[in-house]
């Protein structure tokens, strides 16, 4: 099969060379949400759009495998936390497995983080606090989208955004019971950087349960 002229060919010599001109230190961290963080810094400071941009991935009830990107809206020691509606296909699928992986790829940077973990729901507070924190008509929004159902056209949405915008005038929005946020507590995470050759880095963290102690290995790349 020849390959596509949409796909560029594999670096040459001198791509490799002129692309890691200043090659950075090896990764040195004994726990991964520090690093994270330094990582996640960086990435801010040079990705154009959204460097809390991930992708969450899960399986229907059939085992067939689903992702999609999201946005990243808090992280600590007990983990990943984005928000979305419940009720939604994802979060269908991530309330029936518990279960799910999340990828970070900061292409300006050449790195990427991989997590796998386990899926909780945050607190009623935590949900209340970040809804309240979003625009107003992002909140309507969560009222007036039935997020992964069939929509029959583009007017149908916009007119279930005027009737809840008209329900709420110009009181408080209050968050949908349905619209909540989740969290990730890893039990794997994988930082990844690129080098020369494909000779990549890459280190990883693992533990058998949240609160364990991490234990910290190398992957061959």
């Amino acid at each position: 099969m020849s390959q596509s002229p949409l796909i560029p060919h594999s670096p040459t010599a001198d791509d490799y060379a002129a692309a890691h001109a200043a090659h950075e230190g090896e990764i040195d961290a004994a726990e991964p949400f520090g690093l994270f963080g330094a990582w996640l810094k960086d990435a801010a400071a040079k990705e154009p759009n959204d460097p809390n941009a991930m992708a969450v991935a899960t399986v229907d009830e059939d085992g067939l495998p689903d992702v999609r990107m999201v946005l990243l809206k808090d992280f600590d020691a007990d983990g990943f936390v984005f928000y979305t509606n419940a009720e939604s296909a994802k979060g269908r699928q991530l309330l029936a497995a518990k279960k799910t992986a999340l990828l970070f790829h900061w292409k300006s940077l050449r790195r990427q983080v991989r997590v796998r973990g386990l899926v909780s729901l945050v607190s009623d507070a935590e949900a209340d606090a970040y809804f309240a924190s979003r625009a107003r008509q992002s909140q309507i929004g969560a009222w007036a989208s039935e997020q992964s159902r069939p929509l029959p056209d583009r007017f149908a949405l916009e007119k279930r955004v005027a009737e809840y915008g008209l329900k709420f005038g110009l009181g408080k929005v209050d968050r949908p019971s349905y619209w909540t946020g989740f969290r990730i507590a890893p039990l794997h995470i994988e930082f990844w950087r690129d080098k020369p050759f494909r000779l990549h880095e890459r280190v990883t963290f693992d533990r058998a349960a949240p609160g364990d102690n991490w234990t910290r290995g190398r992957l061959y790349p």
